[in-house]
């Protein structure tokens, strides 16, 4: 008996599957698009003949820099992915304090190389292993072309802090501001530990008026405030003895808001005579120890000092410079070598600073504070900028920042390395090599983002209006005949050895660039979805 053929039916699956890839695709693409978009509004600032953004904020104020992290920090960045390019922005920073731009350009061209890998169907988690082997490979390659650097050898110093300035707005100051930031980070590396430089120990004073060109270092402290004139108090003091001090010279207040009715004019005169007691009692402990000069932390409880106090201060012979901020008070403490006095009744001369001259000083249309001469200072530093308006003043303490980040890259790693695309060039050339020795979709991500690394010198020759795609042929080409240092100069519009022009940068702002970008893109990679909470 023949037997019917059974229906055939669908086989269940011991594994559900779930196949809808659309919605992660298209997140995918969000995150990537974005973090271009935010790459090429800062790619045109890139490099020396880069452009300048002004950037005007919500309450009326003009900012004018090419300064990447300050672009992005300005900018009202919504959507989460450009948010990370603007915190990638941010590490570089505070890892190298330069090349803010290069590392938002970079991730930018990764993203763009990671789009057309994922379209032509590679896995996420693939593309990311890729990039982490090539980020590795990257960095070494790089310490092998590194030049080592002695502190000793200020030229090379001086050369590195100079290419950093050269981008900016005051480039034409840069043979000013160099020597200036190499001899302020110089001065304050403290020789127990050679390799840390703390740039909180070099205080930078901006003054309007003048030029950038009368920016100086002051081999003491400055404060852009006046001496009290209020009692006709002395405006210079030599061989002065300074407290810093956290209390109050005023009458005291009651510990909650209450007002007191005093109806009885004897007793009226008797609170005022308490009052005049009370000061009086605590300038006599302040002049007993010898001090003539007061530094007062600015008080936002009541007032530091009063007309009546400052009155018996100038009869004192004691010099008052009020509202000293808050967070200034450790680096003037550091400078002055005393101790911060929190109560009167701590006030003692073995707290006190010593210097040889403080006095008020004529600059533009104000006055500053110079303090000078000081016995056993710390290790630190204070730096005078001048600027003819309130922009450039900006710009040259960012400019001036940077400098000096660059310096201390320089102090923690003691490496440079080319400037001018070089670096970029050399490291497409070297891992384009590699990726044809490795196996498979790695190989094929690899030479992606080798490709992606000539973005750098693509960019500078476009910004310096020069034809892109010439420059960087002649580049590969001279790569491959081992000049290994040729780059672009944009002052000359032609390929020469970028070492020999003095364009060099620290091996720390290249190495923390490539790792920050890559670690950045990969992170956008594995995103698949956002979810949002209320």
């Amino acid at each position: 008996m023949a037997t019917a053929p059974m229906a055939s039916r669908p086989r269940a699956s011991k594994t559900e599957s779930f196949v809808d890839n659309k919605r992660k695709e298209d997140i995918r693409s969000a995150n990537i698009n974005a973090g271009r978009a935010v790459a090429d509004a800062v790619r045109t600032s890139l490099g020396p003949k880069g452009m300048d953004k002004m950037i005007s904020t919500a309450s009326g104020e003009v900012i004018i820099t090419n300064d990447g992290a300050t672009i992005l920090n300005k900018m009202d960045v919504l959507q989460p992915a450009a948010k990370m390019m603007v915190e990638l922005s941010k590490s570089q920073d505070s890892a190298a304090g330069d090349g803010t731009t290069t590392v938002v350009v970079l991730a930018g061209a990764l993203l763009r190389v990671c789009q057309t890998l994922l379209g032509s169907g590679i896995h996420p988690t693939v593309i990311s292993d890729a990039l982490h082997k090539s980020c590795g490979k990257s960095v070494d390659i790089l310490t092998a072309m590194a030049v080592p650097v002695e502190l000793t050898d200020r030229d090379s110093l001086v050369k590195s802090a100079s290419t950093s300035l050269n981008s900016k707005v005051v480039s034409q100051y840069s043979t000013l501001l160099a020597p200036l930031a190499v001899d302020a980070v110089l001065s304050v590396i403290d020789p127990e530990k050679p390799e840390i430089v703390d740039l909180r120990d070099v205080k930078i004073v901006k003054k309007l008026g003048g030029t950038v060109d009368d920016t100086h270092t002051v081999n003491g402290l400055v404060f852009d405030k006046k001496v009290s004139h209020a009692a006709g108090g002395p405006t210079r003091m030599e061989n002065a003895k300074i407290a810093v001090i956290q209390f109050q010279i005023s009458p005291p207040k009651t510990d909650i808001e209450q007002s007191i009715v005093v109806s009885d004019y004897t007793q009226m005169d008797r609170i005022l005579k308490e009052e005049r007691n009370y000061i009086l009692g605590m300038i006599k402990k302040i002049k007993a120890t010898g001090c003539n000069v007061l530094l007062i932390q600015k008080s936002i409880l009541r007032d530091a000092v009063t007309d009546l106090s400052l009155h018996y201060l100038a009869k004192a012979k004691i010099m008052v410079i009020k509202d000293v901020e808050r967070d200034e008070i450790e680096f003037v403490t550091k400078t002055l070598n005393c101790l911060p006095i929190s109560n009167i009744e701590h006030f003692r001369a073995e707290k006190l600073g010593f210097a040889d001259l403080v006095e008020e000083a004529s600059l533009g249309d104000g006055k500053i504070l110079k303090i000078t001469g000081i016995k056993d200072m710390g290790r630190t530093t204070s730096v005078l900028v001048r600027g003819s308006n309130q922009l450039v003043l900006d710009e040259a303490e960012r400019s001036l920042h940077d400098a000096l980040c660059v310096v201390r890259c320089l102090v923690s790693k003691r490496f440079l390395i080319a400037g001018g695309g070089a670096p970029e060039i050399e490291l497409s050339r070297q891992l384009g090599a590699w990726a044809k020795v490795l196996h498979g979709m790695e190989g094929y991500c690899v030479k992606s983002f080798a490709e992606a690394l000539e973005v750098i010198p693509y960019t500078l020759a476009e910004n310096a209006g020069l034809n892109p795609i010439a420059i960087v042929t002649e580049l590969r080409n001279k790569h491959a005949q081992g000049e290994i240092n040729s780059g672009i100069n944009v002052r000359k519009g032609q390929i020469t050895n970028i070492l020999e022009e003095n364009v060099v940068q620290p091996l720390l702002v290249s190495t923390s660039a490539i790792t920050l970008a890559t670690e950045c893109v990969r992170m956008i990679l594995k995103i698949d979805d956002i979810v949002t909470v209320r």
